[in-house]
């Protein structure tokens, strides 16, 4: 029972980071139709902010958390206006392929500049300190995962239901057209979810990176889409969807790699299998609607 519990804490830290690159896809997904796959490189950039702080500095982990935070904030928004906005009223399928453009336009311009070899985080970024409870360890760095994730995920909610900003963007969602009858400004609604998604997936990068301790100009390739399948188990679109989605992800991952033999080598095709199950079973996720679609 207690090495259940501790995977069960091992899964809900990896979860946590997946949780907050996954709310970044789902509501740029629920704003605009758009599956960013960009998302996961936002996170690369991140992470490599966060090493350069904690590296080239004496700044500690909160201020490489905000400073990558602004600048993915920067970043996202950025990207929309170059990237994305000119194709606003293209198919569906323009925007995607502009996005895996933009995803290898990040990866390898970051290549450029820091190379390719894989770089280690600053072991003294968080205590290595550990709690033990019976045979239970909860390091540290989990608490700190879980407490930010948290922090991150009520600040979004308080945004969302709580701020103008957060009805603009649940009234575009709902009808762009009678937004903007309204006087709501779809373009900067627009602007903002990228900005509070890339934010999201900034944070995410500095913990993923402390998490793994190395990180690579190619590292936002796979936790994207774990990201991305996480976001459609939970419903994309579907901001409490993505929460769940991102810690089931987690914890099935680490279940997978604590009882199943070798389980290691394949827990990444697990995660993908269970992709493929909820599209099959429930194409609209765990917490999200079937809508209907004129064509």
């Amino acid at each position: 029972m207690e090495d259940f519990i501790q995977q069960v804490i091992n899964g809900i830290s990896l979860g946590s980071i997946f949780a907050l690159i996954a709310l970044g896809y789902t509501m740029v997904y629920g704003i605009i139709g758009l599956i960013n796959f960009a998302h996961g490189d936002i996170l690369m950039i991140g992470a490599y902010i966060g090493y350069a702080v904690t590296t080239y500095t004496n700044w500690g982990f909160f201020p490489a958390l905000i400073l990558a935070m602004a600048g993915c904030t920067i970043l996202g928004v950025l990207i929309e206006k170059i990237a994305y906005k000119p194709l606003r009223k293209a198919t569906r399928i323009a925007a995607l392929i502009t996005a895996i453009g933009v995803s290898f336009f990040l990866e390898y311009t970051m290549m450029y500049f820091v190379g390719a070899a894989k770089r280690g985080y600053p072991a003294n970024v968080l205590s290595d300190h550990a709690f033990h409870i019976g045979n239970v360890v909860i390091t540290v760095q989990q608490l700190y995962i879980i407490i930010v994730t948290v922090v991150l995920m009520i600040a979004l909610q308080y945004i969302v239901h709580k701020t103008k900003v957060g009805k603009a963007m649940r009234a575009v969602s709902i009808d762009k057209d009678a937004a903007q009858l309204m006087g709501i400004s779809v373009d900067r609604t627009i602007s903002y979810t990228f900005a509070i998604g890339s934010a999201l997936a900034g944070a995410a990068g500095v913990i993923f990176g402390i998490y793994y301790t190395s990180i690579n100009p190619l590292m936002g390739m796979t936790p994207g889409l774990k990201a991305f399948v996480a976001a459609v188990f939970g419903g994309i679109g579907s901001i409490p969807g993505a929460m769940v989605g991102g810690l089931s992800i987690g914890v099935a991952e680490t279940m997978v790699s604590g009882y199943v033999p070798n389980g290691s080598l394949f827990k990444d095709a697990v995660v993908y299998g269970i992709l493929i199950l909820i599209l099959i079973i429930k194409p609209s996720g765990l917490l999200g609607k079937n809508t209907k679609e004129k064509v």
